[in-house]
């Protein structure tokens, strides 16, 4: 078996740092994720996101030329209910990726294929202030005004994850973000904002039992917050676009409690969202988003299409 030295190891578990944590830790830009909906609401969403760009690290580690490509094929189920008067809803979402990631390490290239089920993300939303529970005959003639609404998103680790290799679809690891949003209506034109933060628990499998590091690593990772903006305009009922744009900002990393250089994260994204119907039942969302700030991890352009089916019904 090869040895490796103190110093190569420290590089390899750095840079798994970066990596293996998720293999495309997206940060959300959701238009409209407070508006609400007639209670009972159901939908079932189909959705592709293609990522391609570069993964920028610290310019001390000896990585150069890192780039990746992420295929995510995803489905949700959107389900909206009365919540002490409260309209709310609960949507359930499963990914799975493919990936191509190459880059260089120490001016020797490299190369890493991977696919399989990422965790699942659960998401529960309830409206504070100006989104009583109403039937679908009462949101035909309700005029929104502000809405304050709160939402907790739970990534589950119940995705595919091997400890012996850098990159894997699963992130061995809780990960939860409650979140605050505000939305406001002037006629035809909605302005959100929400504010969160991303907490982590730690991942003690990480990059382990491997010629690499043979032991057992921790890794874990300090709390994200993160803020996001939205200006979207109804062109009619169901047909409107939006213009989006979000920051990110902490989420330092340490492996076996030593702090990953570079690793503080101070990212941006700015996009656009469009929704169109399709049919009474059906309508498609298309989302295009690239990295206006990145000083450190994926510097994608991302691109989405998605489907979506809802109807109106409680489940019997």
């Amino acid at each position: 078996m090869k040895v490796y030295s103190a110093k190569a190891r420290r590089i390899i578990l750095v840079t798994c740092g970066f990596l293996s944590a998720r293999m495309c830790h997206a940060q959300d830009l959701t238009p409209r994720a407070y508006v609400i909906t007639p209670v009972h609401s159901n939908a079932v969403i189909l959705s592709y996101s293609f990522n391609n760009g570069s993964i920028l690290f610290d310019p001390t580690l000896p990585i150069t030329d890192s780039s990746g490509k992420l295929n995510i094929p995803a489905v949700s189920y959107y389900h909206s209910f009365n919540f002490f008067g409260r309209s709310a809803n609960f949507t359930a979402t499963l990914p799975y990726t493919v990936g191509n990631f190459q880059g260089n390490v120490n001016g020797t290239p490299q190369k890493v294929y991977r696919s399989g089920l990422m965790d699942s993300v659960f998401r529960l939303a309830v409206n504070l202030k100006g989104g009583p529970t109403m039937t679908a005959e009462e949101f035909s003639s309700w005029l929104q005004k502000w809405i304050v609404g709160a939402s907790l998103k739970v990534v589950a680790p119940t995705g595919q994850y091997d400890p012996t290799v850098l990159i894997t679809p699963g992130s061995n690891r809780w990960s939860f973000k409650p979140e605050l949003g505000l939305s406001k209506r002037w006629h035809n034109w909605i302005l959100d904002t929400y504010g969160g933060v991303w907490l982590f628990t730690t991942n003690s499998d990480f990059f382990s039992h491997n010629q690499f590091s043979p032991g057992i690593n921790q890794l874990s990772q300090q709390p994200m917050g993160s803020l996001e903006l939205h200006l979207s305009y109804d062109v009619r009922p169901r047909l409107w676009a939006s213009l989006d744009a979000n920051y990110w900002y902490g989420g330092r990393r340490s492996v076996n409690g030593a702090e990953s250089p570079g690793s503080l994260q101070a990212n941006s994204r700015i996009g656009a969202t469009a929704s169109v119907p399709v049919s009474k039942h059906q309508s498609l969302k298309f989302s295009y988003s690239y990295g206006a700030l990145v000083r450190v991890g994926g510097n994608y352009h991302s691109l989405v299409v998605g489907w979506q089916y809802s109807w109106l019904g409680r489940p019997k």
